[in-house]
């Protein structure tokens, strides 16, 4: 899959910024991005992050024999993957010219320095020696590949510990790590590359490029130095033509750069050796920062309180006695507690006497419904209701009048009066007109 084309407007952006001595992501023009190395579990394995750029490395040993010209030494092997995981313009199992290219930087910068001394890989002379592969694998890309990878496969090969070996007699033992520490490689000294990039035929040239800024550049060069400030390798890439001072200006900023880089590798070095001495955990999972919204893990930390309770006594004091008294707490079940006068915590509380409690509140909800439609419809005096009959059959105009009253004297001011009641007399009331029946017979 091939790479998707820059447009004009960001080339001619990019280039414009350059000019006036700025950077697209707010670097100087020497700076490097932030570099982290951290390592694996297991000897040998260790992550470089630069910046967005990713690249893992894993060192492996086998015991083989060696080649007929050099009896006596192991030998080196350093294999670059370029994986479309990376970028999209890598393709799976054909190596680019890229490729190809960084990994000869590689072995020239690692094994052709003699960083590594290869004739203490020897086991038994002519027979078997070890042979140290160290696989570089690209993450991801974001520009300056090349310095990712030779800080981790240095790294790594620093990193990387061989299981003992004992000779008796023709017999060759390999102890496990059980049974014997494993031993470290000899390492002479690292070499780390620094890569420069030029622009408008070598007028202007950055540290560190990105992905962006690779993509514009005239050239580049990769300038591999170490410690001693020897130069392992030196590549040059690119249609342009560069003058004596500007090589041997790179050479300068690359020494300051190198000693910064290696600093930082030995640093990562010791402080993962004293974590594994002393037992605490270690690995990619340890290396994660806990200040991220990602991780859960957060560090205790004290806080003095000490001037917050002073405060705080003071206020009570000037606030004086409080009038009302503070509420206790009420235990309403194990593990529940109230307090103030809110409504009853029915948490962890058994079913019955839940029930009892809701059929307590229903019935109280009754009677404050009844109580609230009493008082609210005014009381009103009722006028007695006169009833009058008359006798069938006779010739006086005598008249019987009865006196209604709705219900008792306890019950006027609350209840309604019913047209049926009124117009009906009651129980009491008959024997009143039996006894006027009795009186107009006697006068017939």
């Amino acid at each position: 899959m091939k790479e998707v084309p820059m447009s004009t407007c960001e080339r001619e952006f990019i280039l414009k910024a350059i000019r006036d001595r700025k950077r697209i992501d707010g670097r100087q023009t020497y700076d490097y991005r932030r570099l982290k190395v951290s390592f694996g579990m297991e000897r040998g394995c260790c992550i470089v992050d630069l910046g967005d750029t990713k690249v893992l490395a894993q060192v492996s040993g086998k015991i083989e024999e060696p080649k007929k010209n050099r009896p006596t030494e192991g030998s080196i092997i350093i294999n670059l993957e370029l994986s479309p995981m990376a970028s999209p313009a890598f393709e799976p199992g054909r190596p680019t010219e890229s490729g190809i290219e960084m990994n000869r930087i590689l072995e020239r910068n690692i094994r052709d320095s003699r960083a590594v001394d290869t004739e203490s890989l020897c086991i038994v002379a002519g027979e078997k020696v070890w042979s140290i592969r160290a696989d570089v694998h690209v993450l991801n890309d974001e520009g300056n590949i090349m310095d990712a990878a030779s800080i981790a496969a240095i790294t790594a090969l620093s990193h990387f510990r061989r299981p003992d070996v004992s000779v008796m007699g023709e017999e060759v033992t390999v102890h496990s790590p059980e049974d014997r520490d494993p031993v470290p490689l000899s390492v002479h000294h690292m070499p780390v590359c620094v890569t420069f990039a030029f622009f408008d035929q070598g007028e202007f040239l950055l540290v560190d490029p990105n992905r962006s800024e690779e993509r514009v550049m005239d050239g580049r060069m990769v300038v591999g130095m170490n410690m001693h400030r020897e130069i392992c390798t030196l590549m040059m890439s690119g249609g342009m033509l560069l003058v004596k001072e500007q090589v041997l200006r790179c050479s300068q900023i690359a020494t300051v750069k190198e000693a910064e880089i290696i600093e930082l590798i030995q640093k990562a070095l010791d402080k993962d050796a004293q974590a594994r001495q002393a037992g605490e955990k270690c690995g990619f999972a340890e290396s994660v920062p806990t200040n991220k919204i990602t991780t859960n893990r957060k560090e205790a930390t004290a806080i003095d309180t000490t001037a917050a309770a002073q405060q705080a006594s003071q206020v009570i004091q000037e606030a004086g006695p409080v009038d009302k008294p503070m509420s206790n707490m009420l235990v309403q079940a194990p593990g529940t507690v109230q307090i103030g006068e809110g409504l009853v915590n029915t948490w962890q509380v058994d079913d019955e006497d839940m029930e009892s409690e809701e059929k307590e509140g229903r019935e109280k909800s009754v009677t404050n419904g009844r109580e609230a439609v009493a008082t609210s419809k005014p009381t009103e005096r009722k006028r007695p209701v006169k009833a009058v009959s008359h006798a069938e059959g006779s010739d006086s105009e005598e008249e019987e009048t009865v006196m209604l009253f709705q219900g008792d004297d306890e019950t006027k001011s609350t209840e309604q009066p019913d047209s049926t009641a009124l117009m009906q007399p009651s129980n009491s009331e008959k024997p009143a007109k039996k006894k006027g029946k009795k009186k107009k017979a006697a006068q017939k």
